[in-house]
């Protein structure tokens, strides 16, 4: 996890880090494609396909918005189809819950079978098959997987095409050697135009060539995330939406009931636990149904721009220019359950809270969602249930306790412009989190017009308004214009003084990073009115495509650091800044090895004739189309991992030399990676 100190000098839960999410790849459905010859030109082509045990693949049957149903299509030269595609297995039938509806699906087996002709039968053809279906087992989904199949028919036999290789092997850059990942090619419709292989046998990461250092594997630390979130609660109590009801429910459960109010109040907390807790469940839903939906998010330029203009749109409300407001007959709704009674009616009072506090806990929780969402290296559903179950704990234990003792709402302090001044201050931190959303568009889009100075003007900019808001010179519309500025509000318009001062220095261009505590937030160094974006981090000029970073690192003699990175990867940028700036870290870089930085989340396409399919084996092909998908796949099918910032020292015909390491780690660990490395390959090399 990233950016603990700043979250607390900004007093919200803006940052998830990126600690790593070592994600290992599951492949519970194996096909095998045949083209049956029946007669009279009457082909059958047949997708045998075997179900892992616990996992289910949906029929073509399904009933609509319930998931994705099996689609098979056949195509090619000279190819004409007969008919739709039929399923041969035993087929299952239940009603789900979720989709309202009975839903049909297959396991174990089943054959997907599309029959088709020539069209001239004196002439070959060439049958494509393209399937595209969803496996579940019952507790989650994968994502949606379209595979490819292919082979070429005449009318007297059938020719299996198994492999496709590469018709240019004078450009492959490594001798193969086996590995335990197979028959994983870069293909093209035109080989010659097919500059390297993805898969590179000789890339086996679990077997180095030594064991000096060792690898790293990172786990997201839920337990931080449970704690930011509770923050994030004892926050939004303290807001004008909330506040004011605290001691009314309290003394609703406690007034002449005893014992009893009190279970309830601890009740009632346990629901409003609940209620936050189930917001995250839909990403769960979502996440099964199209996995890769939440990596698309953290890159894609429109939904960042979307998130920048929607955190404007909180800090506005913050201002007190507007209300968040849900529907008024869905708290109404609410509102008339709650004389249901019993534990039935604590439960509408717990929604019911939930529902009109909104326009406070709304912006607050949104904040949560836009930077979960913008971190693709994260299990994004379980962060949010972690995230949510600390914001609903807050809520619980501070309504459970106060029912247990009664006593302590008088010690409370008195609702008043407090809470206001601390809403409107939340309206500041919104509007300086809305620009971390607008730099992500500008990195991925490679337009790179919102520079670093830049950014840290306009950080400067908020934090005078802040400044002055504090210390009363300037004011908003549900300010009191005769209020006293409170000593609080003085102390903390001081400690805003003090982080203005602190990010002054970083207008001023310098060899060495600075605002630590901002990085992974902050544009990256290269970026910058001062530096060349095309010279690379700390000028480095890092590789962006592998096989050239091997040609280079043949002529040198030096290994290959490859840097499997993002442009919206907050650990990767906090490590670029502080740890390889560091003066026994930077020298290594600059001369004993040939840095490859590749973005797997680079939205750019890639060139027609680059824009590849790769063979995952047993004929199954998936599409490379964008730079970010490329590299993407070469980290996955090579290094078994998806992570970043990720790390591997390769020799230069291209064998792993120690453990590959991921996410942000110290300077001494990551010297001790890089130093292990590079002395075994001058062993080696001599």
């Amino acid at each position: 996890m990233n950016k603990i100190i700043s979250i607390i000098t900004f007093l919200i839960f803006p940052f998830f880090g990126t600690e790593g999410f070592n994600a290992q790849i599951k492949d519970p459905v194996k096909m095998k494609f045949e083209v049956k010859n029946l007669e009279n030109n009457l082909y059958e082509a047949v997708i045998n396909t075997t179900i892992d045990e616990g996992w289910h693949i949906y029929s073509k049957d399904l009933p609509e918005d319930s998931g994705i149903p099996t689609e098979m299509k056949i195509s090619g030269e000279n190819i004409v189809p007969i008919g739709g595609f039929t399923e041969v297995g035993k087929k299952h039938s239940e009603f789900s819950e979720a989709f309202g509806v009975v839903i049909v699906y297959y396991s174990n087996s089943v054959l997907f079978k599309q029959k088709f002709k020539l069209k001239d039968v004196s002439k070959p053809g060439n049958a494509v098959v393209e399937i595209r279906y969803q496996t579940c087992n019952d507790r989650t989904c994968l994502a949606p997987n379209t595979l490819e199949f292919s082979q070429k028919i005449s009318a007297q036999k059938t020719e299996i095409e198994e492999n496709i290789p590469t018709e240019n092997p004078a450009k492959d850059t490594v001798a193969p050697i086996k590995t335990s990942i197979e028959n994983i090619n870069n293909i093209t419709e035109n080989p010659a135009l097919d500059p390297q292989k993805l898969k590179i046998e000789s890339l086996d990461s679990e077997n180095p060539l030594t064991d000096c250092g060792t690898g790293n594997k990172l786990e997201t630390n839920y337990l931080k995330i449970l704690f930011l979130g509770f923050l994030s609660g004892i926050l939004a109590l303290l807001t004008p939406c909330v506040f004011p009801m605290i001691p009314l429910t309290v003394s609703f459960f406690t007034k002449g009931s005893g014992k009893k109010g009190k279970r309830n109040a601890w009740i009632y907390g346990l629901f409003i636990l609940l209620i936050f807790t189930a917001l995250s469940l839909p990403f769960h839903i979502v996440d099964g149904i199209a996995g890769n939906v939440f990596n698309e998010i953290s890159t894609n330029i429109w939904l960042n721009l979307s998130f920048f203009a929607i955190f404007l749109f909180f800090a506005f409300s913050f201002f007190g220019y507007f209300d968040i407001t849900l529907p008024s007959w869905l708290t109404n709704k609410s509102s008339k359950a709650e004389d249901a009674g019993g534990i039935l009616g604590i439960f509408f009072m717990a929604t019911t809270l939930v529902l009109v506090s909104f326009s406070c806990t709304g912006p607050i929780l949104g904040t949560i969602l836009g930077n979960v969402l913008s971190d693709s290296s994260v299990n994004i559903p379980m962060v949010l249930t972690f995230a949510l179950a600390g914001f609903g704990l807050s809520w619980a234990i501070v309504f459970g306790l106060l029912a247990l003792f009664p006593q302590a709402l008088q010690s409370l302090p008195k609702s008043g412009g407090w809470m206001n001044t601390l809403k409107v201050t939340l309206g500041f931190i919104e509007l300086a989190l809305a620009l971390k959303f607008l730099s992500k568009a500008d990195l991925v889009s490679k337009t790179f017009y919102l520079k670093r100075e830049l950014f840290i003007a306009l950080w400067i900019l908020i934090s005078i308004g802040l400044i002055l808001y504090l210390f009363g010179i300037i004011r908003f519309p549900h300010d009191d214009k005769k209020e006293k500025i409170s000593t609080a509000r003085k102390i903390f318009g001081v400690l805003g003084i003090g982080f203005l001062i602190y990010l002054i220095p970083g207008l001023i261009p310098s060899d060495k990073p600075k605002l630590q505590l901002l990085s992974g937030i902050l544009p990256p160094l290269n970026v910058s009115y001062f530096h060349d974006e095309n010279a690379g981090i700390l000028g480095l000029n890092p590789q962006h495509d592998y096989f050239k970073a091997v040609e280079i690192a043949q002529k040198e003699r030096k290994p290959i650091l490859i840097d499997f990175t993002g442009y919206g990867c907050e650990n990767c940028r906090k490590m670029e800044e502080f740890v390889w700036s560091e003066p026994d870290i930077l020298p290594i870089l600059q001369n004993d090895v040939v840095l490859a930085s590749l973005y797997v989340d680079d939205r750019e396409e890639l060139p027609e004739n680059m824009q590849t399919k790769i063979d995952r084996g047993n004929g199954q092909m998936k599409k490379i189309e964008t730079i970010g998908d490329r590299w993407s796949m070469f980290q996955e099918v090579n290094f078994n991992n998806n992570s970043q910032p990720h790390y591997a020292l390769i020799t230069p015909d291209g064998k792993v030399i120690n453990h590959p390491v991921s996410g942000y780690m110290s300077k001494e660990d990551f010297k001790k990676f890089l130093n292990c490395g590079v002395k075994f390959y001058k062993k080696l090399k001599n």
